[in-house]
């Protein structure tokens, strides 16, 4: 199958000022200003309600905004009903018709669209080719696995080569190892077809797996929208600091800004020097974001600008590190990652020891209570 062609230079997908509300007062999406690239695979990630799902149903055409336009190769796209938006998709439940063979099932868009019965048969041997289950034409989806069922439904999106594929939630009912596997062939099938995705999650690992770019919502919002190493590396607000990943958060008040970084008063009553990134004002209260493995045990305190004593309160052996949760800063449940790389990590619940980090690892955001 080859990959769909775009318009070198423009974008596939353009929401502007898109608004929706379903009662007519509260909004769920507020003024969402969004380009996705041709051959992009971009992830609309966020908690329940943040409005991810209702972004893609309106992309689909199920739902219509309240107000604003979506674009599809610069057209909008709002008088077109969903079967004729050339987008493909794909469900958790996998929506394939279980009275249809896989075959059947794979040839049926195909169909709908008047293609030659010789290029029917064609593509659809390319596309069992594709999700590697050759051989399986004669059989009812009841007959697969969970994962063979969201292979054939991933392939029946891409077999009438679309321009766009949206996926909601396409691995929410598959174990845990499954779903990983199937998470690096979307990604492999993606880099292959270069065909345009939209993908829903509320799993952060699978979103940073995946994606070219992430949009983090919530409340209808995007917070964030950055490559997988940007929001992780750099969260612009404390939201997306505490969605994304691990996250140490210490809560204080700015006392002095100088430059790029600030001297934060946390409310233990240490100083804390940090990076400047989402406060403007002396006397702003902030939250410190501090990931876990930027946290050095028994450091020199001529190395790190932030030295202070921790007690152990509970040691969790991962077998390539141990998770260390300690009392510091009046923070109770401060992470720390130490990595196992020696064998042995000398540690006791219970004991007193010092910590440290540079103030470039210690980020001060907009205050999260």
């Amino acid at each position: 199958m080859t990959a769909p062609e775009g318009n070198s230079g423009n974008s596939c997908v353009r929401f502007e000022h898109i608004e929706k509300s379903f009662d007519g007062e509260i909004l769920v999406i507020k003024d969402l200003n969004l380009e996705i690239a041709h051959g992009e695979f971009l992830t609309l990630l966020g908690p329940s309600g943040s409005g991810k799902t209702t972004t893609l149903m309106m992309l689909a055409g199920f739902e219509t905004p309240t107000y604003g336009e979506v674009f599809l190769d610069d057209e909008p796209i709002g008088n077109i009903p969903p079967h004729k938006r050339n987008i493909g998709m794909v469900f958790q439940n996998y929506a394939l018709f279980p009275h249809m063979t896989v075959s059947e099932n794979l040839a049926y868009p195909l169909q709908v669209r008047k293609q030659p019965k010789n290029e029917v048969k064609k593509r659809v041997g390319e596309a069992l080719e594709m999700v590697e289950l050759t051989g399986f034409e004669g059989r009812f989806p009841a007959q697969l696995s969970g994962g063979q069922q969201q292979r054939i439904a991933l392939a029946r999106a891409l077999v009438f080569e679309p321009q766009l594929v949206l996926m909601d939630e396409p691995l929410g009912a598959l174990d845990k190892n499954l779903r990983e596997q199937m998470q690096y062939e979307i990604k492999h099938l993606h880099e292959r077809l270069a065909v345009t995705v939209v993908y829903v999650t509320h799993d952060q690992s699978e979103a940073m797996t995946m994606s070219n770019r992430i949009a983090v919502f919530n409340d209808g919002v995007i917070q964030q929208l950055s490559t997988p190493d940007v929001l992780y590396e750099a969260p612009e607000n404390a939201f997306v600091a505490q969605f994304i990943g691990e996250n140490n958060r210490i809560s204080g008040e700015v006392t002095e800004i100088t430059g790029d970084h600030c001297m934060v008063k946390v409310d233990s009553g240490d100083m804390v020097r940090a990076l400047k990134v989402n406060v403007q004002a002396v006397g702003e209260r902030t939250t410190l974001s501090l990931r876990p493995e930027r946290v050095a045990l028994n450091p020199a305190e001529s190395q790190l600008e932030n030295v202070f004593e921790g007690s152990v309160k509970e040691l969790i052996y991962l077998g390539d590190h141990l998770r260390a949760r300690m009392d510091v800063c009046g923070n109770d449940e401060f992470v720390v990652k130490v990595p196992n790389a020696s064998g042995r990590l000398s540690i006791n619940k219970g004991e007193h020891i010092q910590v440290g980090w540079t103030a470039d690892d210690c980020r001060a955001l907009d205050f999260l209570a």
